[in-house]
């Protein structure tokens, strides 16, 4: 039996595409590693940023940590107001094979979890975020990977069929997310990946 071919990847954007990590801004805020670790371990955290990923208002986001930790406002409001700092460019060998794959036409989507007012900016300094045939934004539609509906919006919204598509993220659980729902799927945890062989390993012309 003749096993189908992908014919479309999807790509994540934070730490796949992105150079994305809140310290790349703390580390300005914070000249003590130890203090700024404590800052983003208990004020600034993962699961309260994961909220504006959901779609949650920054201001609404920022006054409820001023209320909390008054004594933090600056270094709170700073996460808000000086976001674009949060991003330390792009991984240039990942951008490149998007770039390939585009110029080969290989049909190219995005699901991120990401706020919507965060991404315009972002793609203000980096176009290239513009250029997929579609992209769903969690922020936008209030739903996060790795829940199974954000994956089946993209399907469903441009008419794709989850065993054509490669999904890839840096995250474990998104991968795991996207494969739940017939996808095949790269877990990209660090640079040490060879993404080009790994898309290779599928057919695609990079």
């Amino acid at each position: 039996m003749s096993i189908r071919q992908p014919t479309t990847v999807v790509f994540d954007i934070g730490n796949v595409l992105l150079r994305w990590d809140p310290r790349n801004l703390y580390r300005r805020i914070f000249p003590d590693e130890t203090e700024m670790e404590w800052f983003l371990g208990n004020v600034c955290t993962n699961s309260w940023n994961l909220e504006q990923d959901r779609g949650r208002d920054w201001d609404e986001a920022v006054a409820l940590l001023v209320k909390d930790h008054p004594a933090h406002e600056s270094a709170i409001r700073a996460y808000h107001e000086r976001w674009p700092e949060t991003v330390a460019g792009v991984f240039e060998q990942n951008v490149a094979l998007l770039q390939k794959l585009r110029e080969a036409n290989v049909p190219n989507y995005c699901i991120t979890n990401f706020s919507g007012p965060k991404l315009v900016l972002a793609k203000e300094v980096y176009p290239f975020l513009d250029g997929f045939d579609g992209i769903i934004v969690s922020g936008d539609e209030q739903l996060l990977k790795p829940d199974a509906p954000i994956y089946r919006l993209l399907l469903e919204r441009y008419g794709l069929e989850a065993e054509d598509c490669v999904f890839i993220d840096d995250s474990r659980a998104n991968v795991e997310g996207a494969r739940h729902v017939g996808m095949h799927a790269i877990h990209y945890p660090d640079e040490q990946v060879d993404l080009a062989a790994e898309l290779r390993h599928y057919g695609f012309p990079v």
